[in-house]
């Protein structure tokens, strides 16, 4: 995948492996991009693409619960054209997705070509989620073979025309109590609490290091990762929206070509019944 400079300060890097290596906040001297700037820009790059209907956009948006996953997808699409984006979340496999290989629930949901597709959670939960509360029983995973699985999914993803942006949203442990203590505290945030957060929080250091192991493992250059540090949401939203915004403009720099032959004809028949 190629990125800017930008971009390449927040790309995941294998030689640090370890999420204490990584910032929750940026740094004091970062200048971050103007967030309604690339908003801008990826709701006109998004029309293009959905236009073009050449590539598609698969957004990958990883973290712990309270992470800020579901507002930073509303954020970056907050001037998609609908009929292009879509969003989708996925939970612990049940059912029928349970009866299935991993990659099975996945599948129906990437883009197509021209849309651009955010996955809140995704199929790496079945490296990372999965470590944590099982779904099978746990001698039938082989999760060398799952990270086979995801590099060899996700290159011939890219190779057939889909671009993957992996976001991982690293949270400190005292903005995940602080942010869980809130959604008990606020009326507006309560509905969202479940006991499974305090599951969570519970197994906190499994999670992340189950998390830290399936990173290195599928981190290709093709799809890497972002560590985007998220313990102020501006933040990180302006950091994922500029990235974002730049892997747009790569994939439709411009509109469809026009045809000016078939456009006159056009203008000719409208004429000719009258319409100016």
């Amino acid at each position: 995948m190629e990125m800017t400079a930008f971009a390449e300060n927040w790309c995941y890097d294998p030689e640090r492996p370890r999420f204490r290596d990584y910032p929750t906040l940026a740094p004091e001297d970062s200048e971050l991009p103007d967030l309604q700037d690339s908003l801008e820009t990826i709701g006109e790059y998004q029309r293009r693409l959905w236009a073009n209907r050449r590539k598609g956009l698969l957004v990958v948006v990883h973290g712990p619960d309270t992470s800020g996953k579901d507002s930073l997808i509303r954020t970056l699409s907050t001037y998609a054209d609908p009929a292009g984006f879509h969003a989708w979340s996925f939970s612990r496999p049940q059912g029928l997705e349970a009866r299935h290989d991993f990659l099975w629930r996945v599948t129906p949901y990437l883009p197509a070509f021209g849309e651009m597709v955010a996955f809140n959670r995704s199929h790496h939960e079945a490296v990372i989620g999965e470590r944590v509360w099982p779904v099978l029983d746990p001698a039938q995973y082989d999760w060398s073979g799952r990270y086979r699985s995801i590099r060899h999914f996700e290159r011939h993803l890219v190779r057939e025309g889909t671009t993957i942006l992996k976001i991982w949203l690293r949270l400190s442990e005292d903005e995940h109590r602080h942010r869980l203590l809130k959604r008990l505290d606020k009326p507006r945030k309560r509905w969202k609490f479940d006991k499974s957060d305090i599951d969570g929080w519970a197994k906190r250091a499994d999670y992340e290091g189950f998390a830290e192991e399936a990173l290195a493992a599928t981190h290709i250059p093709e799809a890497p990762w972002f560590m985007i540090p998220g313990d102020r949401k501006p933040e990180a939203r302006a950091i994922v929206a500029a990235i974002l915004a730049d892997q747009l403009t790569r994939l439709a720099p411009e509109y469809p070509a026009e045809d000016e032959a078939i456009l006159d004809e056009y203008r000719r028949l409208l004429a000719k019944n009258g319409v100016r």
